[in-house]
Formats: C-alpha cells, structure tokens, sequence
C-alpha cells in the first residue's frame, strides 16, 4: 500500500512498509445483486475534475449501493487488486488514481482536505456514478472518505476502514518537514498533517449505517506510538451508532496482508445497508 517515506504518518513512520503476496479472498457465500448482462459492466477511463484535470477511474460490477475504494496515501487502482473482484461479483465497485498517482494528472499548491473531497465529488459526477455509496478506504484514504461523508451523510449507506489511523496531530519537525505539500517527495501534493487534522476534527455520525473499522494490534512489543492503535482507531466509532471494530495482527497493509478480512467486512456491510432498504 504506502511505498514512499511519507506514506503513513499516524502511528509512526517506523510503521510503513511495502506490499507483500497475499491469501486468496476467501468464498462468503453472497450472491450478485443482478446476474450478470452479456456486454461488459466495466467502465474505465480519465474523467475531468477542476482546473481542467482528469482523475482516471475504474469500474466494474453492478448493482447497488455503489462501493467506492480510496486507497492508502500515494497509492491507487493496484492497491484494490486484491479486494475488488470479490466485491465487484457482488455490486457496483469503483476505484481512481487521486491527483499525481497513477493514469491520473497532477495537482499543483498544496492540497488540502476539501480539494482531496472535491475531486472526488467532481470525479463521480463525471462518470454519472450513482449513490448511495459504501465508502472503503484503506490508511490515510481514511481521512479523504471521512471528509466526504461527514459533507455528504444523505449518500452514504456504509463505512469499512482498512486501519485508518487516528490523526498525526503533534508531529515533531522532521515530520512536518518530510509531509510538507512541497517536499519533492510528496507527489500528490497533499497537505498530510492539516488534511488529517481536519478530517479528525470534523469527523461526526453520518447516521445509523453499518461501519466496520478494521485496526491492528501491534502487540506488547509495539513501539510507543503504535501501542495505543486499536484505542485510537475507536474514535473512528462516532461515525455511526452501529459502528463495531475488527482486530487483526497482521500489520497495517490489511488490505494486502489479510485481503479476506476486508472483503468479509465489506459483504457484510453491503448485506446490511440493503437490508436497511
């Protein structure tokens, strides 16, 4: 998931590391929501956002609500390789290359939490792709799904987070330097700590929705930073009264490490958002 140093922040940047081969997904047993047509569902192209950009995007399946992917910090559509085909059998399921990463073009200034949402607001209008929505994000994803459902709680019908860390909110200099939106190693250009701070500090309930926030227990051995990660991930808990936490002890790359986990957490809450209507 995050390849570059500036990658995940939250816990501590001693915590980053790459992608590594991964279990198959296992069978949960769900059915497609609607069998499947003879011509191809897949939509994938660049679709224009502000200032004139294209953000690329991919999707595949159908069926609703729709479920939309915001991969880790600097990563994109390949970080996804191993959830969405399970989820896509099953509904709707879209994920983009943000501003810098992948098939998309590159943002300029220093990107804060509502330019990270507007993209993605502009992206879906672009590509006529309906609500409601899941929300899956994956590390510091999180921050970006977070800001666009607390903007709009009337589309969301569910939340998995894939350990999205609590806020980096007292980063020693180092940090701030290594994050800053002109560090040539930040190529999404993206303010990290401001855009996490905002994110947490405005996070609030989106309604009675199914969310699953999946965090892992880096153990007794875990340094000082990363000790209290489960705790801290509970403050992603006021999302929704329904909200529940999952465990793993596999590392922070959830989505690579235990893919199976998060596709559980994700059938699950598609089940449940439309049994809700």
């Amino acid at each position: 998931m995050m390849r570059a140093p500036i990658a995940r922040l939250s816990v501590v940047v001693a915590l980053i590391s790459g992608c590594t081969s991964a279990a198959a997904p296992s069978d949960t047993g769900m059915t497609p929501a609607a069998s499947a047509p003879e011509e191809s569902t897949t939509l994938e192209g660049s679709f224009a956002v502000a200032d004139g950009r294209e953000l690329h995007l991919v999707c595949k399946g159908e069926g609703s609500p729709t479920v939309i992917l915001e991969a880790g910090d600097e990563s994109g559509t390949g970080d996804w390789r191993l959830i969405e085909p399970a989820i896509s059998e099953v509904t709707r399921t879209c994920a983009y290359d943000r501003a810098g990463i992948g098939r998309s073009d590159p943002a300029s200034g220093c990107r804060q939490l509502t330019d990270l949402v507007g993209d993605l607001e502009d992206l879906l209008a672009a590509a006529e792709v309906p609500g409601p929505y899941i929300l899956v994000a994956a590390s510091g994803g999180g921050f970006i799904a977070s800001g666009f459902a607390v903007e709009r709680p009337e589309e969301i019908a569910g939340v998995v987070f894939a350990e999205v860390p609590k806020a980096f909110l007292d980063a020693p200099p180092d940090i701030v330097e290594l994050t800053s939106c002109d560090n040539p190693a930040n190529i999404e250009h993206r303010d990290y700590l401001q855009v996490e701070a905002d994110a947490w500090n405005t996070r609030a309930e989106i309604g009675d929705i199914p969310v699953v926030i999946i965090s892992n227990d880096y153990g007794p051995e875990a340094e000082p930073g990363a000790a209290s990660n489960v705790v801290d991930q509970q403050g992603w808990l006021v999302l929704s009264s329904l909200a529940e936490q999952v465990v793993v002890e596999s590392g922070h790359d959830v989505t690579t490490n235990e893919p199976e986990v998060v596709i559980d957490a994700v059938l699950d809450v598609i089940e449940a958002s439309r049994d809700d209507g």
